[in-house]
């Protein structure tokens, strides 16, 4: 069994954004998702710092330090983009106009619970950035992350240990081993990483799984 890359992770992802659609990316992997939207699919991907239209990353032949998104990393811009102020940009994400947010988390509920900060990181501090803001306000809420922590704990859970930026939010999970959505009865895998099993995926899981006798298998080319 080969878990996949973060690469990977972020090429899964991107096959199910929609086309016609605004989205969010989060810092860390999600921002990857816009380097592997399928050819063809016409998206806008929204940054909270005012960002609407985020192309691919800047090349360094491209590279602008005043073109940025919420992590700092250089970007490039879609056709059509635009620059907005960071009150508009909120009022966006508040109002209710992003269709789907792509965030990291620590940990994830089965009744869809989202913890994806920890005020316990050295010399952080509580970072929460606008990841409230766009799990309540997004239309629906997805989540990269690992399966389980460096120590091999479970990431997802029957309920957050750590704080909780917002309740019963979260859609779907994509992790290094599963895409797994959240409904009423809880987790529901839809892929598993080739050579995993279903009994060693409960394994790794705090959380009761349902896993369909039809479950797809989880594959991403090779990005390395």
């Amino acid at each position: 069994m080969k878990p996949l890359t973060r690469n990977q992770m972020a090429w899964r992802a991107a096959q199910d954004v929609e086309d016609g659609t605004v989205v969010n990316l989060g810092i860390g992997i999600p921002v990857l998702v816009s380097d592997y939207l399928p050819e063809g699919r016409d998206v806008f991907f929204q940054s909270e710092n005012g960002v609407i239209g985020v192309g691919p990353a800047a090349t360094p032949e491209q590279e602008d330090p005043d073109l940025v998104d919420a992590g700092s990393r250089r970007i490039t811009l879609r056709p059509g983009a635009t620059i907005v102020d960071s009150a508009a940009s909120f009022a966006m994400i508040r109002g209710g106009h992003i269709d789907v947010t792509i965030l990291g988390a620590f940990e994830v509920a089965s009744n869809g619970d989202l913890a994806n900060w920890d005020m316990r990181i050295p010399n952080k501090g509580p970072l929460v950035g606008g990841a409230m803001d766009l799990a309540v306000g997004a239309k629906a809420v997805r989540v990269i992350m690992e399966h389980n922590t460096r120590k091999g704990e479970p990431r997802l859970l029957d309920a957050c240990r750590l704080p909780v930026t917002a309740l019963e939010c979260v859609k779907r999970i994509y992790t290094d081993i599963a895409v797994i959505d959240v409904e009423a009865t809880g987790f529901v895998v839809r892929e598993i990483v080739e050579g995993l099993s279903p009994d060693e995926l409960r394994a790794r899981t705090e959380a009761e799984l349902s896993i369909p006798q039809d479950v797809g298998v989880l594959r991403a080319p090779d990005l390395g």
